[in-house]
């Protein structure tokens, strides 16, 4: 692609067998993770049962749960979800023949374009990150899947096939699951149903290499999604979430479970009665882990903003609007390790939130 730079990938420094940590990796020491900070997730981090909502004797206990977890935190874990144990299999077993590849054929794809439909890369942003992060990834737009699958990588020869009938779940499922919220908020479940079915679906595909110094950086910086909903697959843990105590909790990983975690466009949607959730990826010495994050948001040009009907004199709106578009304009001009997050950008009054 046009514009592609010039990196040396986290996956390039392993397997050189790199002894330390490059200088461009090691973050402050206040930005470090600390493992005498990371908290027992066991009873913060819930676990919902998906089928329970088609139980009438259970509905009403699960939408309880689902409440409280978006309200106190913007993240659960979902089991029995519908998507088969293979598809989910297929589509890390996809990634991992990928990040496989020698460098040249990954490079195919690489650009430092963010508003490229499918992109290669290194870090967050490599090309403006003043530290770097210990992650190789690639990205690429897969709703609808007929306009985009012809871009995506045709090496390895199954890629197409096993990551397109996992994206393809995945959205049935985040349609689902946007339904479910927008309930719990007390809108109409069919409230955004247009937009959801004409929104935008990116595929961030993850890989962080096993890594010499993991306690002097990170796979990926303290953050939040830009979009509604992501609906993320580990191989492995290493995914840690912030509470509103400011308290770091390591992500279990859940046998056949996905994580649910709450974007931007919802905390803006919902005029802040659900925040969306602070996450970070933590690497290992011992273990390469896969992720493949699916983020969900509105259309590319479409703005949004609190709905109507969360908004009154007591509560104002609190946000302005924004989309997608605005985001990746963002983040292309930004370095989000020292800047605002995104979303503090769309704050009206940030003091009475």
């Amino acid at each position: 692609m046009e514009g592609a730079t010039s990196f040396t990938s986290a996956m390039t420094l392993t397997q050189l067998g790199v002894p330390h940590v490059p200088q461009r990796y090691i973050l402050p020491s206040s930005q470090r993770p600390n493992p005498d900070h990371i908290k027992n997730p066991s009873t913060n981090l819930p676990t919902i049962d998906l089928s329970s909502l088609q139980h009438l004797s259970l509905r009403s206990e699960t939408m309880d749960e689902i409440r409280i977890a978006s309200k106190e935190i913007g993240f659960f874990q979902v089991i029995n979800h519908g998507i088969p144990p293979s598809v989910m299999k297929d589509a890390l077993d996809a990634a991992t023949e990928f990040f496989n590849l020698p460098l040249e054929e990954k490079m195919l794809h690489a650009s430092d374009n963010v508003h490229e439909p499918v992109r290669y890369g290194t870090s967050l942003n490599h090309d403006r990150d003043e530290i770097h992060f210990w992650r190789d990834f690639i990205k690429h737009y897969s709703h609808p899947i007929s306009n985009w699958i012809h871009l995506w990588p045709s090496n390895p020869p199954s890629y197409r096939e096993k990551m397109g009938h996992y994206a393809e779940a995945v959205q049935v499922l985040q349609k689902q699951l946007m339904e479910v919220v927008l309930e719990s908020l007390g809108l109409n479940p069919n409230y955004l149903q247009d937009d959801v079915e004409n929104g935008s679906q990116v595929l961030a595909v993850n890989c962080y290499p096993a890594c010499p110094q993991p306690k002097l950086t990170l796979g990926m910086p303290p953050h939040s999604d830009y979009g509604s909903l992501t609906i993320l697959l580990q191989s492995c843990p290493g995914l840690q979430v912030m509470d509103h105590n400011k308290n770091w909790f390591s992500v279990p990983a859940v046998e056949e479970g996905l994580i649910v975690q709450f974007g931007d466009q919802l905390e803006v949607m919902s005029n802040g009665q659900y925040k969306s959730v602070i996450h970070r990826a933590t690497v290992s010495s011992e273990k390469k882990r896969f992720s493949i994050a699916s983020l969900h948001s509105f259309a590319m040009d479409q703005k949004k903003g609190p709905a109507e009907k969360l908004v009154d004199l007591e509560h104002p709106a609190f946000y302005k609007e924004f989309s997608f578009k605005d985001f990746l304009d963002y983040f292309s001009n930004n370095d989000v390790i020292n800047g605002q997050r995104f979303i503090d950008t769309l704050k009206k009054n940030p003091m009475k939130q």
